[in-house]
């Protein structure tokens, strides 16, 4: 029995410099072509809003936001795979959405690989748009992915 099926709740809070070892395992578990300790140092030092999503513990989950300009742009979503399909990538962009909110932006982009649908998906799900192409974005096992450019605009509330 895993740590979430004995009624753990996940918790999120701000990325300190000593996860950084911890989210990294998660970083390399989920993707084949993953950032480097040294990208994450960098969010950090700019201030940057990083998050870890935590189960007993335990890193299971980090995510990335760049504020400025009236813009936000989320860079980073992970979750360990074998938590992965339960909400907590749900949980993470919310999370970010609504810090987007909190500095009062008015639209937040990201991009995705069209090869991880899940994740298309889920931004689709929450609001965001495809609004353009990235050509060769991403390194693949063949050369390049392009990106799918997404978009959300922030209404203010009614």
């Amino acid at each position: 029995m895993n740590a979430l099926a004995a009624g753990s709740s996940p918790t999120m809070r701000a990325m300190r410099g000593s996860d950084l070892e911890d989210v990294m395992q998660v970083e390399l578990s989920a993707y084949e072509f993953p950032w480097t300790q040294g990208i994450f140092h960098d969010c950090l030092r700019e201030g940057h809003g990083c998050w870890v999503l935590e189960c007993d513990g335990r890193i299971i989950g980090h995510g990335v936001l760049s504020v400025g300009a009236g813009e936000a742009h989320i860079l980073n979503v992970c979750v360990a795979p074998r938590y992965q399909g339960r909400g907590h990538g749900r949980h993470l962009v919310q999370r970010l959405i609504d810090l987007a909110r909190w500095h009062r932006v008015e639209r937040v982009f990201l991009e995705v690989r069209p090869s991880n649908a899940n994740a298309h998906r889920l931004y689709e799900s929450l609001g965001f748009n495809e609004i353009g192409r990235r050509p060769r974005y991403y390194p693949a096992k063949q050369g390049h992915e392009d990106a799918i450019v997404m978009a959300m605009e922030l209404l203010p509330p009614e």
